[in-house]
């Protein structure tokens, strides 16, 4: 689809331009890689809280599969982690559950009016015992952004899922929205701030938590873009603070 005036629409990403990679931060991409690309992102995340016991974590590899299926506007996703926690004097490990979903690109921008996209998705109850929601959980991501100057852009995204209360084990809708701004540095590297947060709606007992976190991207060449990030928490009930990096690929 495009909007109901102007001609920017070109058909499908240009492939000779740099891939555009739906991390390190917590918004989305509103872009879509391209029928009959593939596209792996992958990372590592530390995490650690002190909210009177201490938790730290580790998340890896965070691999995010992105597949351009159909059309130059549709892809799948399927995303899997694996993960260690330690909890006070108790440690867990093992596989979350599986994500699945599918990019659905809208409009590409236009003047004013933002590139956007949506993502139907859901978790699937696959992961060791301690980790998974033991049900599916569905939920809808809207994506949102502006390429404003060479140098600057900005996006947001507006999302709710099903999850699964950390006491009660009882269900609930969790609402999550971002606002992300990038900034092009150099041709090679790019750097972002964004905020985020977890609102639930009709939890028992979980909580809002809000972030805010940067980092940095380098772009090896067009196909492939390492990245740093670090985040803190903003609330009580967030996780104190967080670093991570990854690497992203994409083949056609």
């Amino acid at each position: 689809m495009q909007w109901s005036f102007g001609n920017s629409f070109s058909g499908g990403p240009d492939l000779t331009a740099p891939l555009v990679t739906d991390r390190p931060d917590f918004t989305e991409a509103a872009s879509t890689i391209g029928r009959g690309v593939a596209q792996l992102e992958i990372g590592y995340t530390y995490a650690y809280d002190n909210g009177g016991t201490v938790t730290k974590s580790n998340s890896y590899p965070e691999p995010l599969l992105r597949y351009g299926i159909f059309a130059e506007w549709l892809e799948l996703r399927v995303g899997w982690n694996y993960a260690d926690e330690e909890v006070g004097l108790v440690k867990n490990s093992g596989s979350e559950d599986l994500y699945l979903g599918f990019k659905i690109g809208l409009t590409p921008q236009e003047g004013i009016l933002p590139e956007m996209a949506i993502i139907p998705q859901m978790t699937v109850p696959t992961g060791a015992s301690v980790f998974t929601g033991n049900e599916v959980l569905a939920g809808l991501n809207w994506i949102y952004s502006w390429e404003l100057t060479d140098f600057i852009s900005t996006a947001g995204s507006t999302q709710f899922n099903r999850a699964i209360d950390d006491v009660s084990n009882d269900a609930f809708t969790e609402w999550a929205q971002s606002w992300t701004i990038a900034y092009t540095l150099t041709d090679c590297v790019g750097a972002y701030t964004e905020w985020y947060a977890f609102i639930p709606h009709s939890a028992d007992t979980n909580v809002a938590e809000h972030y805010f976190n940067g980092g940095f991207t380098y772009l090896v060449h067009n196909d492939m873009q390492f990245d740093i990030r670090a985040g803190v928490g903003l609330n009580d009930a967030a996780t104190d603070y967080f670093l991570g990096t990854g690497l992203s690929m994409r083949f056609h």
